[in-house]
């Protein structure tokens, strides 16, 4: 068994979305509503990246996004980029389509709106050879140094985001393709010629962002789905297909580092989605999915305790969510020191080394990205610094010296 990457992941990390400012929030809105055009606005994007990856880096972390500050929402766009996929939207949007028990799905339905971007296979799908993130990408490398490349982190969409929320026979034409199956063949094949990509333009870091993955801990998805007589296999039958679908889709050379995060949602107005420990989960999340790293949500009880973390293997990381995101309340650094170290005793306790061993396996984040919607959480920009220097000091006090 090889050994656990190392820088990345680091020790102090963040999720990727950080608050945008009001300057850019305002142009976008304005040009929304007609009141404004499109000129200026790139120029506007870029000085705001600026001077976030500067915000960044003054606060100690190698890990550096771009904020997300280019998109709408936290995944991209990805799948409307790819042959085969359509955005649909008004008339074209029916609710029929939609597994309302999904955790997200059922939050919007609750409110009566329509879940936003929805995206549906209508032909076979296959990339078009152009990145989706490409630019993004090389812009920060055009403002981080060259020594530092390798640390720019990309945040990159879950390969199921447009198929768990679709119910049975939904999600693709039955004449294009008969199984989930080959289906996600095509997908994969996508998802690593984007990896490709941004592989050969120098991407060496990578993080997958998931919610879906989590929803799986959800007893009201897990009751949904028993009670949907549409659904031809059971729900931990569909977790194992998306195990191998994405370990399909994450092959990539060796050099390349990529993690995944999983949260119960961040949405507008700080809202989460669902709840549940990582415990029916753990071992084949943790012993099967090919990543490197699992950038995991634990700043409340609605993801469970630490005990799941027996089944991460010796050479597989964990970064310890335990600063809340979605709102301002700064939490006490000796609490959140004690949990770090409380979870390396359950690592440990899994893998049969030392609690000091399993430590070196470990590090500290927010709980999810302070900004997965454009809107952002309830919290201000200084808030956001206050935790960011947080997360920075817990590093450098449980491993100091350390990135």
């Amino acid at each position: 068994m090889s050994s656990a990457s190392r820088e990345p992941p680091f020790r102090a990390e963040h999720l990727g979305s950080l608050l945008r400012p009001s300057k850019l929030l305002k142009k976008r809105q304005a040009i929304h509503q007609k009141q404004d055009t499109s000129d200026g606005l790139r120029q506007l994007e870029e000085d705001s990246i600026r001077e976030i990856v500067q915000i960044q880096t003054d606060c100690g972390f190698r890990g550096i996004s771009d904020g997300e500050y280019v998109r709408h929402m936290f995944w991209g766009t990805f799948f409307p980029t790819l042959n085969g996929m359509k955005e649909i939207s008004g008339p074209d949007l029916s609710l029929s389509i939609f597994r309302e028990y999904v955790p997200d799905i059922a939050a919007f339905l609750e409110e009566d709106k329509v879940p936003g971007e929805s995206v549906i296979c209508v032909g076979k799908i296959s990339h078009t050879g152009k990145s989706a993130y490409i630019e993004q990408f090389e812009f920060l490398k055009s403002i981080v140094p060259k020594e530092r490349h390798g640390d720019i982190k990309m945040t990159l969409a879950a390969p199921n985001w447009y198929h768990l929320r679709y119910k049975e026979g939904k999600a693709y034409p039955k004449e294009v393709y008969g199984s989930d199956e080959e289906y996600f063949a095509d997908i994969a094949e996508a998802y690593r010629t984007e990896l490709k990509i941004l592989y050969d333009a120098g991407l060496r870091n990578a993080q997958v962002d998931d919610p879906n993955l989590a929803y799986f801990c959800s007893e009201k998805m897990i009751e949904g789905w028993k009670k949907d007589s549409a659904n031809t296999q059971s729900i931990d039958d569909l977790f194992d297909a998306y195990i191998s679908f994405y370990n399909q889709c994450f092959k990539r050379p060796a050099d390349m580092h990529l993690g995944i995060h999983l949260c119960r949602g961040n949405f507008v107005n700080s809202r989460h989605f669902s709840e549940g420990g990582y415990d029916r989960i753990a071992r084949k999340l943790f012993q099967e999915l090919n990543v490197s790293t699992y950038y995991l949500e634990y700043d409340t009880s609605r993801a469970g305790g630490f005990e799941p973390l027996k089944e991460l293997p010796k050479n597989k990381n964990v970064i310890l969510g335990v600063i809340t995101s979605k709102f301002p309340k700064l939490e006490d650094k000796e609490e959140m020191k004690e949990r770090i170290y409380k979870a390396a005793e359950f690592v440990a306790a899994g893998s049969g080394e030392s609690k000091e061993d399993a430590l070196q396996r470990l590090g500290v984040s927010p709980q999810c990205g302070f900004a997965s919607h454009e809107d952002g959480n309830l919290l201000s920009h200084d808030d956001m610094v206050k935790k960011l220097k947080l997360v920075r000091q817990i590093a450098d006090e449980v491993w100091p010296g350390q990135p």
